[in-house]
């Protein structure tokens, strides 16, 4: 069995470690591979799935919306995200799902994050911000979008944004991963007068806006959590083991 990750640039992904760990729990040989994209190859790399030459794929920055025309079928939760981050062939068809959503409700849970009732801010409008809009929602979180280009009345702009320690803030942007490593979509100043800072960015670990908030939640426990999600789908399977033993292997080797 072949399993890749469809993006545009992908040297920074901790994907094929953390789903050769998932292969040797579900006793399963497969090998998972990075797959580099123009947005022009993308349709080729769908027929490869459908043709049966892989057998699922993950799908990273910037495809999670682009990807979604070349599907035969979309999954009732990635229709209502709006982006898709897994496909699987079933019986013929080549389908999309979103497990970032699993991913990230499960980190706000891990992490004791109090949603409900809080202002949350998420900085970036990507397929991957749709995820986490849904998941914040689904825990009654009051939702604003922050971008440099803001539309409609659900987003504002990074100057607008003014925040308390009573405030939640999610970075969905690339801004600070590797290896543009030592940004930050906000200041220091801002990082730090908010009361929870996320970053899904997990390469670095250690992002400057989760330093400069004094956070430690990054996106390991999103990224494996949703990585376990889409093993689930593939092999139509439950993962029966606990996420924090998977992690703290994962962090043994990447």
């Amino acid at each position: 069995m072949k399993f890749a990750l469809l993006g545009e640039k992908l040297s920074h992904s901790y994907s094929p470690q953390i789903h050769s760990e998932i292969f040797k729990d579900f006793n399963i040989d497969a090998t998972y591979e990075l797959m580099e994209l123009k947005k022009e190859e993308l349709k080729g790399a769908i027929d490869e799935l459908r043709r049966g030459e892989y057998s699922g794929y993950n799908v990273t920055i910037p495809y999670k919306k682009e990807v979604m025309q070349y599907l035969d079928e979309i999954s009732d939760e990635a229709l209502s995200i709006g982006a898709v981050n897994t496909i699987a062939l079933k019986n013929g068809k080549v389908i999309g799902y979103n497990t970032d959503y699993y991913g990230f409700f499960n980190e706000l849970k891990y992490f004791n994050v109090p949603v409900k009732n809080k202002n949350c801010y998420i900085l970036g409008t990507g397929g991957a911000s749709l995820a986490v809009y849904k998941a914040l929602k689904d825990m009654g979180g009051i939702i604003k979008y922050v971008s440099r280009t803001p539309k409609g009345d659900n987003q504002i702009s990074y100057d607008d944004l003014k925040l308390t320690k009573d405030d939640i803030v999610v970075n969905t942007t690339p801004v600070g991963m590797y290896p543009n490593v030592g940004k930050s979509p906000l200041s220091d100043i801002d990082a730090k007068n908010a009361g929870y800072v996320l970053d899904i960015i997990f390469n670095p670990r250690h992002t400057k806006l989760l330093l400069d908030a004094n956070s430690d939640m990054d996106g390991l426990y999103m990224l494996v959590g949703q990585a376990i999600k889409a093993e689930e789908i593939w092999h139509e399977r439950k993962y029966e083991y606990k996420i924090d033993e998977l992690l703290k292997r994962i962090e043994a080797i990447i």
